[in-house]
């Protein structure tokens, strides 16, 4: 497989659909990953509190969550975190170890990806 995906997680925390998104954004890189196309994760806008919620899982959606994002990042899964939004969003002194990207306007560079080569999904 030859495709090259940028998942940008956006959805926050707080309902279930943004569990649903965060899950899907993780499953989606996993399979992709797994059929050796390139994928990567950029956590934008509200979905910068994933992160957070990975490191201190409060309840068993977000503990298997944390558990598949730590998968993929054992696997080497690239991902990064969009320094404005995880500011923004109250988040960032709980990220400071995390690849931060402010490339354009403190957000990460979607032109960038297209140029590489990355489809890019936003959920």
């Amino acid at each position: 497989m030859n495709a090259k995906v940028a998942v940008i997680l956006q959805a926050g925390t707080e309902t279930h659909e943004g569990l649903a998104r965060a899950l899907h954004a993780l499953l989606y890189t996993r399979e992709l990953r797994e059929r050796g196309g390139d994928a990567r994760i950029v956590f934008d806008g509200a979905g910068t509190g994933w992160l957070a919620r990975f490191r201190n899982p409060d309840d068993d959606s977000t503990k298997r969550l944390a558990a598949l994002f730590q998968g993929l990042k054992d696997d080497g899964l690239v991902y990064e975190v969009c320094d404005f939004c995880s500011g923004a969003f109250q988040v960032r002194e709980q990220l400071t170890d995390e690849p931060m990207s402010g490339k354009y306007m403190d957000h990460p560079s979607i032109a960038d990806l297209v140029d590489e080569g990355y489809h890019i999904w936003i959920l």
